[in-house]
Formats: C-alpha cells, sequence, structure tokens
C-alpha cells in the first residue's frame, strides 16, 4: 500500500501483517535452504582435509533422495489435511474461523520447513551434479543435511501433537479467545489506537472526506495520518470505527483545518491511503470482531442440527472472560505521546456485551442451563470496576432475563433462570414488567 508517510510503528504493523501470510514464511524458509548451502560451501573451506574426506558423496546423496522424496509426499498430506480442516471448520463452526486457522502458526511453521527442506535437497542434488560437492569433500555437506534432518523430525513431531486437536471445537475457540485477548491487551495499552478520545459531537465547520469504496474499515495507520495531519494543520475525526462498514460517498472522517494554507488534496489522499478498506472484517485492531466470531459459535452449537449446548455455555465463560479485560479507554493512562491531530471513538461495552452475547442469548433463548450460565457471566460483569461495563452488563442482564423468561413456558425452569441472576436484575424484571 502507498503510504503518505512512513513511520517505524506503520512499517512494524505492516510486517506483522505479512508476517501470518504462509507465501512469506514458505519464501523466507526457501532463502532459509540456500544459506544452508552457502554456508557449507564458506565452511569446507576451514575444514582439515582429513575430517573433510572422512565420508563419500554417496552418503550425502542417499539422505538427499530421502529428503526430496518424503517432503514432496508429507507437504502433499499436510495440504490435504488444511484444506479438509479448514472446510469442515468453516461449515461447523462458522465461515469467519476459517481465515484464523489459515493463519495458525503451527500450520505455517511446518508446511514453511516441509518446503524449504525440500529446497534445499533438490539444490544439493543439482549442485552435486554439476560437481560444486565433490566426492571426496563431502563432509561438510553431509553434516548439513544431518541437521537438516533433524530439524524436519522436530517439525513433524509438532505437526503430528498439533493434529490431535487441530480444527476442533476446542481448538477453534481457544485460538478465537487469544487473538481476541491480543487485540484487546493491544488496543488498551494503546487506548483510542493513540488518539484522542471521541466522546463528543464533532465540531461545527467540519470537511467531510467521502469513501472511495464500499466496505469493512480493515486497517487505520494512525501514525502515518497524524504525521500528515499535523503537517497541514488538521485535526482528523474519525467517523467510524474499526469493523465499520462504510459505502461509497459516506463520511468517512470529518477534518477540521487550522491553517488557512492546509493542503487539503494532501489530507484527503493520507485518509484513503491510511484507512483501509476490504470485504471482511480482520482480527488486527479489531477486539469486536473476535467476539462476534466467538458468539457465532456459541449460536451455530444452539442450532437444532447440532445441539450442544455445551459449547455454548464454554463459549460464555471465555466471553466474559475476554470482556472482564475491559478499561475505560478515556479514563486511562497513555504510555506512548498521544497523537494529537486525530480523535478516535472509544470502545463501547454496550457493543462489546452485544456482539459476544446478544447472538446466543436469542438462539438459547428457551434452554434453561445456558440462559443460567449467561446469567452467571453478567452477574460477574456488573462488579466489574469500571461503571460503564458494570452498566452495560446490568442493561444486557436485565434485556436477556425478561427475553428468557417469556419463552421459557415451564415454570420450574423460569425460577431456575430466575435464582441465577443476581437480585438487582430480578428488582429491576420485576419494575419492568410492573409498570
Amino acid at each position: 500500500m502507498d503510504l503518505s508517510a512512513l513511520t517505524p510503528k506503520t512499517i512494524l504493523r505492516e510486517a506483522r501483517s505479512y508476517s501470518r501470510k504462509l507465501w512469506v514464511r514458505v519464501a523466507i524458509m526457501g532463502l532459509l535452504s540456500f544459506v544452508a548451502l552457502g554456508l557449507t560451501q564458506l565452511i569446507e573451506g576451514f575444514v582439515p582435509d582429513e575430517i573433510a574426506t572422512m565420508l563419500h558423496g554417496d552418503a550425502a546423496d542417499r539422505l538427499l533422495n530421502i529428503i526430496a522424496n518424503a517432503m514432496l509426499a508429507v507437504t502433499t498430506f499436510s495440504l490435504t489435511v488444511m484444506v479438509t480442516v479448514y472446510r469442515a471448520s468453516s461449515t461447523q463452526w462458522t465461515p469467519r474461523v476459517h481465515r484464523l486457522i489459515l493463519e495458525d502458526p503451527t500450520t505455517q511453521n511446518t508446511l514453511a520447513v516441509f518446503i524449504g527442506a525440500y529446497v534445499y535437497a533438490l539444490m544439493a542434488i543439482i549442485l552435486r551434479e554439476l560437481g560444486v560437492y565433490v566426492d571426496d569433500r563431502a563432509f561438510v555437506l553431509f553434516v548439513m543435511t544431518v541437521l537438516v534432518l533433524a530439524v524436519i523430525v522436530i517439525y513433524l513431531i509438532r505437526w503430528v501433537l498439533h493434529l490431535q486437536t487441530f480444527g476442533s471445537l476446542m481448538d477453534v475457540t481457544r485460538q478465537v479467545e487469544t487473538v481476541t485477548v491480543s487485540g484487546f491487551k493491544e488496543r488498551l495499552q494503546n487506548p483510542c489506537l493513540g488518539a484522542n478520545a471521541l466522546t463528543d459531537a464533532v465540531p461545527d465547520g467540519a470537511e467531510q472526506v467521502l469513501a472511495a469504496e464500499s466496505g469493512y474499515i480493515q486497517h487505520i495507520y494512525p501514525e502515518a495520518l497524524n504525521e500528515i495531519a499535523s503537517e497541514q494543520g488538521a485535526r482528523i475525526y474519525f467517523l467510524r470505527n474499526i469493523g465499520g462498514y462504510v459505502f461509497v460517498n459516506e463520511p468517512l472522517v470529518a477534518v477540521i483545518y487550522d491553517k488557512q494554507d492546509g493542503d487539503r488534496d494532501a489530507v484527503e489522499k493520507a485518509v484513503r491511503n491510511c484507512i483501509v478498506l476490504g470485504d471482511l472484517r480482520t482480527y488486527d485492531q479489531d477486539p469486536r470482531f473476535g467476539l462476534v466470531v466467538m458468539g457465532e459459535v456459541a449460536s451455530k452449537a444452539l442450532s437444532p442440527g447440532v445441539n450442544d449446548p455445551g459449547t455454548a455455555i464454554d463459549v460464555i465463560g471465555r466471553i466474559g472472560r475476554i470482556l472482564s479485560l475491559y478499561k475505560d479507554e478515556e479514563a486511562q493512562d497513555r504510555e506512548d505521546e498521544v497523537l494529537d491531530a486525530l480523535y478516535v471513538p472509544p470502545l463501547d461495552p454496550g457493543d462489546l456485551i452485544e456482539d459476544g452475547f446478544g447472538a446466543l442469548a436469542r438462539d438459547g433463548v428457551q434452554i434453561v442451563e445456558v440462559q443460567q450460565r449467561l446469567q452467571n457471566a453478567l452477574a460477574g460483569l456488573m462488579r466489574h470496576p469500571d461503571e460503564e461495563l458494570s452498566r452495560a452488563a446490568k442493561e444486557a442482564a436485565v434485556l436477556y432475563l425478561r427475553r428468557a423468561v417469556q419463552a421459557i413456558p415451564f415454570e420450574p425452569d423460569q425460577d431456575r433462570v430466575l435464582a441465577a441472576a443476581s437480585a438487582e436484575v430480578r428488582d429491576c424484571l420485576k419494575t419492568a414488567t410492573d409498570q
């Protein structure tokens, strides 16, 4: 992407994004195979003749042929397993999990090692045929090939152990929870993406920058955008947060120019370059998306075709753990300097609770065990030290309890759900019912 300004954090964010792509890891391992072959030539010159001539070239040839033949078969098998798991996960849980499994680091590293070893063996065989590695001095090549074999064995063991749970429900929910927790912690360590919290209305007189295309806001590069805005004497107010959907020609940001000679074209270009739109939501910078996916997994488990309330109960606990990390972005102390030219809306605790619990609360409305666990989780969040989150949890608990009591026909089951709710929620429900 052509950024208007490059900053160290922008470059680091781009590097992190590329590091999760399979082809990047494969390319790195392929380059390392060439490096390993180059090292054998370099080291060979320092090895004494009596050691360098200990082994004949046939010993290395046998190992290289084994690697070349085995890695082709193992890589094909691994790719078949990957495709099968990806399709099964998308069908059983939610299609949004598919993209997370695609970025599974163990799978990517294993495939990269297998392909890198295959490239190493092929290139070594070619160099042997060209006479670069002679039969009388094959000791270093043999030792390097043994080291490559050792790496293959280590990753093969890791891959076999990984396959025991790869694509299973527990593995999927754990991965989603892990990536969501990571996104939450990153957001809380850098409140509002490092910008000012936009809690009031946008000032009058602001000029709007319209979206050039329709799509979800996938990434924001705030450091680069802040640099351009500061140079042009502009203040940029985000009208949508990451994960929001905008249509073409819909306002994307609002800009106030403090300098009359500010270059408006440069600011608009920076806005469109530093706010990346796409057809899908991503987990990067968007902790709400992880909560949505967790809720979808629970909702799918509650469908008549699956009928697995235990999964929904497990997901409720995981969502509760994630939400317990919440802190008010506006009230937090900043570790780094605030990006003074940018204003970003903080996360809304009500939206977070709805993202995580909304779908499963509706789809599991008649399942007593699910409603009991849901009320327990919300009661715990009501004791959270943040007042906004506590209030949002209370409002959600009252709403979900009201819906459940109306949907569950058997009175003893209603009593069980009511008993699971906190006394404060029951009082609010009673007041609402009396009115």
